[in-house]
């Protein structure tokens, strides 16, 4: 077949067919003749969604303002009807969004799609639900999500495809900036105040040195042990890290005094978030890495 967009729409139907076995809310007939509405739970979700469903889809982003804790999200009223009335619903499980299971409940339909990004995800660090962060994960979320699009939309499988094959095309050019990117930072040691960066940190050959312990109980919320967070101290007054990573939308008293200790060190602090600041999704992480880069002296990759 030369055509290589009518080859991929083909394959897309045939992952739609198989994905229609595998969920088990799947729609017994394709919607037509209006947009499809895609819920999603997070932002860099619901950006791919847009990306793959261009102007056949109305997204709508529950979680999307990257100035807030999203730990502290709450569904409200309008989210409910929004889940409701959905055709496709992708939400990221893995227990970071438990929020989204009580909306699916309290509307339950036989005619809706659900993703869960957790239970599609090739690569998942230990008691590391932050899954959008490693690449390998996107780029299933992308084809999973072209497919179930295409299951829901079969008229536009060839518009999706195209779409699907654009946004391929950029996770593409993302690994190979993290692969520039690995020949300069490889073996750096640098900390980092929670777990949100370790699957980018693994692909870039980056040492994290810091306690796994203290990372985790600052995602969660709660208080490091004493000597962990000594331990964390000293790394940042000895220099035995070169940059602090910090997620700006879970900071504490705690991690503003690690920023203090870096800034008297002249250790740089660079700040990523967790909810996507601007899309599209993989210029977003790759813009991350680039301002991680400059940090520590070298220049960005494009």
């Amino acid at each position: 077949m030369k055509n290589p967009i009518l080859r991929l729409a083909l394959s897309v139907i045939v992952m739609s067919l198989s994905f229609t076995v595998l969920t088990s809310c799947a729609p017994q007939h394709p919607v037509t003749g209006k947009k499809l509405l895609v819920v999603a739970a997070e932002n860099f979700w619901g950006d791919i969604a847009t990306q793959i469903g261009g102007d056949q889809v109305r997204v709508v982003s529950l979680m999307s303002n990257p100035n807030l804790d999203p730990h502290e999200y709450e569904a409200n009223v309008a989210d409910a009807k929004d889940v409701a009335e959905a055709h496709l619903v992708i939400k990221n499980g893995g227990g970071y969004d438990t929020w989204m299971n009580k909306l699916l409940a309290a509307s339950p339909s036989s005619k809706r799609v659900v993703l869960t990004a957790w239970d599609l995800a090739p690569e998942k660090l230990p008691e590391n639900e932050h899954i959008w962060y490693g690449i390998t994960n996107d780029v299933a979320l992308t084809r999973a999500l072209s497919a179930a699009l295409t299951q829901l939309d079969p008229t536009h499988a060839e518009y999706f495809a195209a779409n699907t094959s654009k946004l391929l095309t950029q996770w593409q050019n993302l690994r190979q900036q993290m692969a520039l990117l690995k020949l300069k930072l490889n073996h750096t040691p640098i900390g980092l105040t929670e777990t949100i960066f370790l699957y980018q940190a693994g692909d870039l050959g980056l040492n994290v040195v810091t306690p796994f312990a203290f990372m985790k109980a600052v995602a969660e919320g709660t208080d490091p042990s004493l000597q962990d967070t000594y331990k964390v101290e000293q790394q940042i007054r000895s220099h035995a890290i070169k940059v602090l990573v910090v997620n700006e939308q879970t900071l504490s008293p705690l991690v503003d005094k690690l920023q203090r200790l870096a800034a008297s060190a002249g250790i740089p602090v660079v700040f990523i978030t967790e909810t996507m600041s601007q899309g599209p999704m993989p210029a977003w992480l790759g813009d991350q890495l680039n301002r991680l880069a400059v940090a520590l002296g070298h220049q960005a990759v494009q």
